[in-house]
């Protein structure tokens, strides 16, 4: 069995992969980290697990908290991770982490991501960056192996505009310059920690846009999207929070190049994610929307080409809290210890 440490476990990223490590075959859950609700039973905090997972939570200090592990899930803020990793890793430890502390290869690239936030642009353990790899398995699977040891998961917006848009990037498809990526978001993708502009009468029957000077996702989109084309690029983002619990739609804009039409569109990212089982691709008729992803791994993917205007339009659909966080954590523990991917993930979403 595989070992799982949580730390962050108790709030939404936490519960979200506790709940899929439950149902997954080959783990065991061994310690649940947090500096909150320290001592109290786990379904004492999310009463939907008391029966299935009852381990209290204890504190980092607590001798429980160093308890060995396989893998560790660092659910956890920015520069949490870069500080605990390091001791999880020398005791032999893989590590998969949230937050955008490994996400990035080189200390400047950290350092734009982290002065978007309004954090310290230096990282406390830039000797780590160069063994990391970015968590996104549709673009990075062969370098997420057993001989790795460091994944960075990619943030939630991050993962539905690249899902959306590397077959079109990869294959000329699509004039770079004029990506567009207008995306709406659940409240759950601000956490658990309360906050006035997410009390329920601010959020109720009203929709706003947000980080407009420059959201942090930007960064690991456009790092991933010009690997791919070979060149900078550089894309028109805008956030928005909707008055949903849980779910991201991006719908993503570019000018067709390279003689694309519809059907050929559709065939190069049916051809790109051959393979992938948590990418949907779907044809502009067909109908889609954040309630067929709930709960589910799985990113919908509705690709069309609007003839008048020679525009293409892809509308990505996830769960943020599943492909947007924990399923794709654990897609990567997956990976890590040499099991099919879908392990624990594959199954449908409950409807309605």
């Amino acid at each position: 069995m595989i070992r799982a440490k949580v730390v962050g476990a108790g709030g939404y990223g936490g519960a979200g992969i506790v709940e899929l490590l439950l149902g997954h075959p080959e783990a065991d859950i061994v310690a649940l980290v947090d500096i909150t609700d320290t001592g109290r039973p786990y379904g004492d905090l999310y009463p939907h697990l008391a029966g299935w997972m009852d381990q209290p939570i204890v504190s980092p200090d607590d001798p429980r908290a160093r308890e060995p592990a396989d893998v560790v899930f660092f659910a956890t803020p920015d520069r949490v991770g870069m500080r605990y990793a390091p001791r999880e890793l020398e005791h032999g430890a893989r590590v998969i982490d949230y937050s955008g502390d490994f996400r990035f290869d080189s200390a400047e690239a950290y350092a734009d991501y982290a002065m978007r936030l309004g954090l310290a642009p230096e990282h406390e353990c830039p000797q780590l960056l160069s063994q990391t790899v970015y968590g996104l398995p549709e673009l990075h699977r062969d370098r997420i192996d057993g001989q790795r040891k460091l994944v960075g998961n990619p943030g939630c917006f991050a993962v539905s505009c690249l899902l959306g848009l590397a077959p079109a990037v990869a294959g000329g498809l699509v004039d770079i310059s004029s990506i567009v990526c207008d995306c709406k978001t659940g409240v759950s993708g601000a956490g658990k920690k309360p906050a006035p502009g997410f009390h329920y009468p601010a959020r109720y029957e009203n929709m706003n846009a947000y980080r407009l000077a420059g959201h942090q996702h930007v960064c690991e989109i456009e790092r991933e999207l010009a690997r791919l084309a070979g060149r900078q690029v550089r894309i028109t983002f805008t956030a928005h929070a909707v008055p949903l619990c849980r779910g991201i739609l991006c719908t993503i804009y570019a000018r067709a190049a390279g003689g694309a039409s519809g059907a050929r569109l559709v065939e190069a990212f049916r051809e790109y994610y051959r393979g992938s089982r948590f990418v949907r691709v779907l044809e502009g008729a067909a109908s889609s929307g954040t309630v067929y992803v709930r709960g589910t791994n799985f990113c919908n993917l509705v690709v069309d080409l609007d003839d008048r205007t020679g525009m293409v339009r892809v509308i990505s659909h996830i769960d943020n809290l599943v492909k947007g966080q924990a399923g794709n954590a654990l897609q990567n523990m997956n990976l890590l210890f040499g099991l099919p991917e879908e392990t624990g993930l594959d199954h449908p979403h409950r409807y309605p």
